[in-house]
């Protein structure tokens, strides 16, 4: 192993300063694995001074160094502020510029985007640098996310790569949603500071737009994408989202890892929202248990008959095709047929709340549809619901096929991306070598989801095998320490291509 690195970890969000999705959580938990695997650890933020969870907050400290960076034509000034993570040994940095982020939302309102999004990412983008240089960091590895830091390592390669602090620096690029790839028109190339000669198809350009996420692509000394089988979907036409071929052509510095779970946010021995704890020794007793009476509490919350006997289907989702809602447009009354309960959480397209809060209408015996959301609900229907349902088009990792399975909780999905690799089908063989952990189907067609989950109401009739489902499930270790070695072992590949590998201890 190699000796500890100061790793920068540079992201638009991180929990619980901002978060607008997965990648706050995704954030901050590898900063903290990694951080507790003993590296030096500094993460990298803008100041949202709207954000709930910043205005909550001790104010942070101004680190004293004022920093002034260039965009288009201008040079934008802004300030560092310095705090922690609490209970960690994070160092968390936040570039303060109130023209670009003292706004109410982090990249727009009202369903639209902010015009000037290229604009503020390119000056967060070339903050987070300054900010490594201006404070010393001396960093082995930076690690960009998403295409708001699209610019980053492009910067880094043409502008910094031998700079005194930087002679040893690697920059890793990790793509989280390969949909959202920050395109902007040509003439945003003004706006990054570099040479027009790089806005060209094997670089910053993309069929004449500047391209954030391809930039980052090609400049950057490695990439990963959130789960291995993601990592092979975004090679294909199908799920390439026009990226396909550049994403081939670095394949070689391309690694999937998956994402972790936080364990102290989510752990049926633990979890302060649910009706009762409990573990995998509980349900491998045979005795009464926990889990049976969190499935009672949730059905008495959401309004649903106390049936012990239903297959409990719960789904905690964004209601959008992407997740599968298109299928249960079509196929939410056949899925009736079966002695079988629904409980949904979430909000969405306007069809998709409506679809669900009609279904509830029509079978409020069988159906309860909450719209919005609420964590302590999304909790109580992970411990108390027996299935739960995730039939996405396509989902780079996913993370509540790992909370479910960790709640003992059978997952039923689609085969595709970190679904693919965290859910093992129940095939009579899988069962039998007690392997099996869920249900998953390939064709992202009507007939199929019902086809499945007629398939795990069989198996939940036959208590033996279900129970060798949720107990294989829950033996599981979905925890972030594995996937911080796996970044780990990336950082310390690219040094020693780069030919900075830290000396071994």
């Amino acid at each position: 192993t190699f000796a500890p690195m100061r790793i920068v970890l540079a992201s638009p969000e991180a929990v619980p300063y901002a978060k607008t999705g997965g990648l706050a959580d995704v954030a901050t938990a590898l900063s903290k694995a990694l951080a507790g695997a003993g590296h030096e650890v500094t993460l990298v933020l803008p100041f949202y001074p709207r954000s709930p969870a910043v205005q909550a907050a001790p104010p942070p400290l101004d680190a004293g160094r004022p920093i002034e960076i260039p965009v288009g034509g201008k040079r934008q000034p802004g300030r560092l502020l310095q705090t922690s993570l609490a209970g960690t040994g994070v160092r968390v940095v936040m570039v303060d510029q109130p023209v670009y982020f003292d706004r109410p939302g982090l990249y727009g309102e009202n369903g639209r985007d902010y015009p000037d999004n290229c604009e503020r990412f390119v000056f967060f983008s070339r903050a987070v640098i300054e900010a490594v240089r201006v404070l010393e960091l001396n960093p082995h590895v930076i690690h960009a996310n998403d295409w708001q830091t699209g610019l980053l390592p492009a910067v880094f390669q043409i502008e910094c790569r031998w700079l005194p602090g930087f002679e040893e620096t690697v920059v890793i690029y990790t793509i989280h949603n390969l949909a959202f790839q920050g395109q902007f028109w040509h003439w945003d190339m003004e706006l990054t500071g570099l040479d027009w000669k790089y806005f060209n198809w094997r670089q910053m350009e993309h069929y004449g737009h500047l391209n954030l996420m391809k930039s980052g692509i090609v400049f950057s000394d490695a990439v990963t994408a959130v789960s291995p089988t993601y990592a092979r979907e975004i090679q294909t036409k199908e799920f390439g989202c026009g990226l396909e071929t550049v994403l081939a052509a670095h394949q070689k510095k391309l690694t999937g890892i998956l994402n972790g779970v936080d364990t102290g946010e989510w752990n049926p021995r633990t979890d302060a929202f649910i009706a009762r704890h409990y573990s995998v020794d509980d349900i491998c007793s045979g005795r009464p248990h926990g889990k049976s009476a969190c499935k009672a509490d949730l059905q008495r919350r959401v309004g649903l008959p106390e049936h012990e006997g239903a297959l409990l289907v719960g789904m905690i989702s964004r209601l959008t095709d992407q997740k599968g809602l298109d299928l249960l447009a079509v196929c939410g009354e056949d899925l009736l047929k079966h002695d079988l309960q629904l409980c949904f959480l979430g909000s969405g397209e306007a069809r998709y709340e409506q679809l669900v809060g009609e279904l509830a209408a029509r079978h409020p015996d069988r159906v309860a549809a909450t719209i919005g959301f609420d964590e302590p609900l999304a909790h109580q229907i992970e411990a108390g619901a027996d299935a739960f349902l995730m039939p996405s088009q396509y989902e780079p990792c996913g993370l509540n096929q790992m909370y479910s399975q960790m709640y003992g909780t059978v997952p039923i999905v689609r085969r595709v991306g970190g679904l693919a690799d965290t859910v093992v089908d129940a095939t009579p063989e899988n069962i039998a070598a007690g392997t099996a952990t869920g249900f998953c189907f390939d064709k992202h067609e009507p007939s199929e989801l019902v086809a499945t989950v007629e398939r795990a109401a069989r198996t939940f009739a036959d208590r033996q095998s279900w129970k060798s489902l949720v107990t294989a499930g829950m033996r599981q270790d979905w925890s972030w320490d594995r996937s911080a070695r796996q970044y780990v072992e990336v950082y310390e590949q690219a040094l020693a291509r780069r030919g900075g590998a830290i000396t071994k201890q």
